[in-house]
């Protein structure tokens, strides 16, 4: 080919190549600054989870010794953020108790169990032992944690939350885990992941908001509008995107393992709904179709192998709201009162679960 004619075909291709770029770059760029300051500056939603309580102090109590006690900062490893607050009963004549483990928001950079002292003195209230959990945060002081040590942290922690219940004379015969956010994430993974090591059964799993897998194409898609999703362009950049991944599961994850698929089993690990199976626990969880700070796509998928496994489940969506769930009052009732109803069904506060 003629040299001055194959510099323009290349020329032309490069600009071809670059308005596609263009189109897309506006619909990803948010994803791209997502990814950005997380891993820059460690605090993406560190301040968001599911606070918005619209319906008053029906789940909420006045919390005295009539209602039960809180314990706190108990230890359960050597770590500066091995605690826990242990909430239990007035009421000590019971055989068994169900256990409920709330696991604290915060992007998994932020955040103390002592955000959630409502809702922990809430569940005491109906006759579980509540507890509480901490966890090394990821920040600048421990850069080398990520959400997969944090998931091993909680996972280690559960022992010790049942032998202090022991020791105060709460026999634990059960439990359930849950929490918001980052929480809900690291509830998912001890419940469809870990629940094999439980010392006791785990009969449920409910929260909201938690990120439940990683796909590349749910995570371009942070919120976009649910019903038309951008797709993967193969001439994208997704570095960035790889970068935010390897934070979070603590393992290099590269933008060319996006083509093969290689990056799914390297995030298993912090893949919930990447180990439902049969066996997993009955689940309710809640999430906001407009979510900017996780991928709603990835809430799909959870629902998607929930059914696919017949797991008895609640896949409640917030189809006004984000990451806060704040704009839908009647789904916020509807995802409270199926975590009754499930904690009625699978965990009875009077032990006789079946």
């Amino acid at each position: 080919m003629n040299p001055v004619l194959a510099k323009k075909t290349v020329v032309e291709n490069t600009e071809k190549k670059n308005e596609r770029k263009q189109k897309k770059r506006g619909a990803v760029m948010w994803g791209f600054l997502y990814a950005g300051a997380f891993l820059v500056s460690f605090v993406v939603s560190a301040v968001v989870k599911m606070t918005y309580n619209p319906l008053g102090d029906k789940y909420t109590v006045a919390w005295n010794d009539s209602v039960g006690r809180v314990y706190r900062d108990l230890a359960y490893g050597d770590g500066e953020a091995n605690k826990f607050d242990l909430y239990v009963p007035a009421d000590k004549s019971k055989e068994n108790y169900g256990l409920v483990v709330y696991l604290h928001a915060g992007g998994f950079t932020s955040g103390d169990k002592s955000g959630d002292a409502s809702m922990l003195q809430w569940l005491c209230s109906r006759g579980y032992v509540a507890a509480g959990i901490n966890y090394t945060l990821s920040d600048q002081e421990h850069p080398d944690a990520n959400v997969y040590t944090q998931s091993v942290e909680i996972r280690e922690s559960i022992p010790s939350v049942i032998d202090e219940a022991e020791k105060l004379g709460y026999h634990i015969n059960e439990m359930a885990v849950s929490g918001g956010s980052a929480g809900h994430c690291l509830a998912m993974l001890y419940a469809y992941r870990d629940a094999v090591t439980s010392p006791v059964p785990v009969k449920m799993v409910f929260g909201a908001v938690g990120p439940s897998c990683f796909y590349l194409e749910d995570w371009i898609n942070l919120g976009a509008d649910p019903e038309d999703p951008v797709a993967v362009d193969p001439d994208m950049d997704y570095s960035q995107m790889a970068g935010l991944f390897s934070v979070m599961a603590g393992k290099k994850i590269t933008a060319d393992m996006f083509g093969t698929g290689a990056y799914l089993e390297e995030m298993k690990d912090i893949s919930a709904a990447m180990w439902i199976n049969e066996d997993s626990v009955p689940t309710v969880c809640a999430y906001g179709s407009w979510d900017k700070l996780q991928a709603f796509g990835a809430s799909r998928r959870l629902a998607a192998a929930l059914e696919e496994h017949h797991v008895p489940h609640e896949y409640i969506v917030f189809e006004h709201s984000g990451h806060g769930l704040q704009n839908d009052t009647n789904r916020f009732k509807e995802y409270m009162e199926k975590v009754l109803e499930y904690l009625d069904t699978y965990m009875p506060a009077d032990g006789k679960s079946f």
